[in-house]
């Protein structure tokens, strides 16, 4: 089992390290089976550990890595089945979404700095999963937090993807302080930093600790999971290519912050106040995001806003004690949103990188097996009824709703508001993309595929639909997912509310998606409308309820007022010119010692020694590639060559 763990790592970070090394010298398609490759590997590790292992929990030391004094920290793994399912969900995805990249960059130049970062990717998931060490949980944490910098400002010479890639590694480093912050409690109040010590511990926590822990591990997923007040880079990261959006969103980046949370539950029951908090900030990110997404035009930025109402939901259900609901809810969302995302890569790319849905239509007609593909997604993230994404919200919401604390009810109301909207969002985009309408697209506009990248969708096509019958509700089928979490700390195999109270939930649920859908074929198909949102509204939905601007006039402008005030004031002399002569002087000093250390020492000695040394090295190489002709009179020669000096060793030697 070791070797499986351990190889389930590595294979994802050798296959980064190689194309990173000597990708540049690989032909394309060997670059690319490698990336591949290496994931697929570690999917099949992955299905041989769940196989292997089953409920068992593994707890496995690979190697020490810091020690010093009394303290230490491992690369320590925790294989139990809530990381079980984590790890094979996110290889499975990521499998196919590299397969799918092999087609969607095909014309890209710089393929082996995206597969490079593509691998690394996965290995930072996979860490986070599987790390028994917080210090380690960190090291993939922040993994994922520079993969994602680098991957969503992927083509930087466009000034708008490196501000988004730029936008997103600050905001999501807010949220990383926190959880700095504590790691550092942890080990004062714990004295480890091993998530399994903690859990088995966590009892002896005050409330006033365990709500400091949990409000700041909230503030941490806010960051990852993109959840108010954290949600803005998120709309703003789909600058970079489609599969990578489609790898952030569905099963790595965004359910890290979920993730922790579930794994660090035995804390977070110990602060009711902070599970209020938690749910209330899942609950209303929902509303906020669905809001949101019923504005927008780019079809990338509609299924930005839909993660952040899912996500909310897999929040809110942490927040309900349901962490069966919300890894339920986590693995469909990871198939129905993967679905969605590389079914819009090849709109996009059909249309010539078109992304306004209003410059779309009549798709149906012309790529009918694609709107199927999206169609599948669609009714996926729409929870439509008897499918996985139904069931998973559905069990969300009974949990809110039979959860003792009455304002759970409020909380309950505000995410059926957003359970409403998620239809009505969906389909608009659905509508005006594949239906018939006047300006749609004609045959000429339309430009074909490569068919790798639509036959790759259907198996993610069949989980959607069928993936609801891992964890069927108990007046249907059996829960083998909950069952199958149950020893999971702080999972409930079931909620333990009557059978009446879950069909008439599931019948409410069911209906008010029924509705939902109507009324969108009832504005965007029977009679079609431009929008029928009120101008001032639709403003305000399209910028995020002006999030952004709120953090521009809080933060932004006035750092930016502060820094021209000072200038200013330096300008007219306000602060005395003789401190500002001494600064400068002492600046250019500073920089004068700087740039000898940098060009002198740095560059021309150390930098050259080591130049000198390659080109010798490369000086040696050439003179022996003279004979490596593959004649073999030339290597005939050379043995004599060395017999000769040999012998004439070996007399010297006798004579002497």
């Amino acid at each position: 089992m070791e070797t499986v763990l351990l190889l389930l790592l590595l294979l994802p970070l050798s296959g980064s390290v190689i194309n990173a090394v000597v990708g540049r010298l690989l032909p394309r398609r060997v670059c690319e089976v490698i990336a591949c490759a290496v994931v697929l590997g570690a999917m099949i590790m992955a299905s041989v550990a769940l196989a292997l292992a089953g409920k068992q929990v593994y707890d496995l030391t690979f190697f020490p890595w810091i020690k010093v004094g009394d303290f230490s920290a491992a690369m320590n793994v925790h294989y139990d089945p809530l990381a079980s399912i984590m790890v094979l969900m996110v290889t499975f995805v990521a499998s196919l979404i590299h397969v799918y990249s092999v087609a969607f960059m095909r014309h890209d130049s710089d393929y082996v700095r995206y597969f490079s970062y593509l691998n690394l990717f996965v290995f930072a998931m996979l860490v986070i999963t599987m790390a028994d060490n917080l210090i380690f949980v960190y090291l993939g944490w922040e993994g994922v937090g520079f993969c994602s910098y680098a991957l969503i400002g992927f083509w930087y010479t466009n000034e708008t993807n490196a501000d988004a890639g730029r936008k997103a590694f600050v905001v999501t480093r807010i949220g990383d302080i926190a959880f700095g912050v504590a790691l550092g409690l942890f080990f004062v109040l714990f004295h480890s930093f091993s998530l399994t010590y903690i859990d088995s511990h966590a009892a002896a926590l005050t409330t006033t600790q365990a709500t400091i822990l949990s409000l700041l591990l909230l503030w941490a997923a806010a960051g990852k999971s993109a959840q108010l007040p954290l949600t803005v880079w998120l709309p703003d990261a789909m600058a970079g290519p489609t599969p990578v959006s489609a790898l952030i969103h569905a099963a790595t980046m965004v359910t890290a912050g979920v993730y922790l949370l579930m794994r660090l539950f035995p804390v977070l029951q110990l602060a009711p106040i902070a599970l209020g908090i938690i749910a209330a900030i899942g609950a209303v990110t929902t509303l906020y995001a669905a809001l949101a997404a019923m504005a927008q035009t780019d079809i990338k930025r509609i299924l930005a806003y839909s993660t952040i109402s899912q996500v909310g939901y897999m929040i809110l259900a942490v927040g309900a004690a349901d962490i069966v609901g919300g890894m339920f809810h986590l693995v469909s969302h990871a198939f129905f949103k993967s679905l969605l995302f590389l079914s819009a890569g090849c709109v996009i790319q059909a249309l010539d990188e078109e992304h306004s849905i209003f410059k779309m239509g009549n798709l149906h007609r012309l790529r009918p097996m694609l709107s199927y593909i999206f169609l599948a997604g669609a009714l996926g993230l729409s929870a439509f009824p008897l499918l996985g994404g139904y069931f998973s919200k559905d069990r969300i919401l009974l949990a809110t709703f039979i959860y003792p604390d009455f304002s759970y009810k409020i909380l309950w109301f505000i995410a059926l508001i957003a359970a409403f909207l998620t239809p009505l969002y969906t389909f608009r985009g659905y509508f005006l993309i594949f239906t018939a309408r006047p300006g749609g697209r004609t045959a000429r506009e339309v430009r074909p595929l490569p068919g790798l990248m639509v036959w790759i969708l259907w198996p993610l096509v069949i989980l959607t639909l069928f993936d609801g019958l891992l964890n069927l509700p108990g007046g249907i089928g059996k829960n083998f997912l909950g069952h199958f979490l149950e020893t999971v700390p702080g999972a409930r195999p079931d909620l333990g509310a009557s059978l009446a109270l879950e069909w008439t939930m599931g019948i409410l649920s069911a209906s008010i998606v029924l509705v939902s859908l109507l009324l969108a074929h009832r504005l965007y198909v029977r009679r079609p409308a431009p929008e029928p949102l009120r101008q001032g509204f639709h403003e305000f939905l399209f910028s995020g309820l002006y999030l952004d601007r709120l953090y521009q006039v809080v933060f932004v402008g006035p750092f930016q007022r502060m820094t021209e005030f000072m200038k200013g004031r330096v300008e007219e002399r306000g602060i005395d010119a003789g401190i500002v002569t001494a600064a400068v002087a002492l600046f250019n000093r500073f920089w004068d010692t700087a740039a000898f250390l940098w060009l002198r020492v740095d560059d021309r000695t150390i930098d050259g020694s080591y130049t000198k040394g390659a080109g010798g090295f490369l000086t040696l190489s050439r003179g022996l590639g003279y004979w490596t002709t593959g004649r073999l009179s030339t290597y005939v020669k050379m043995l004599l060559l060395g017999l000769t000096v040999f012998l004439v060793v070996l007399v010297w030697g006798w004579y002497d």
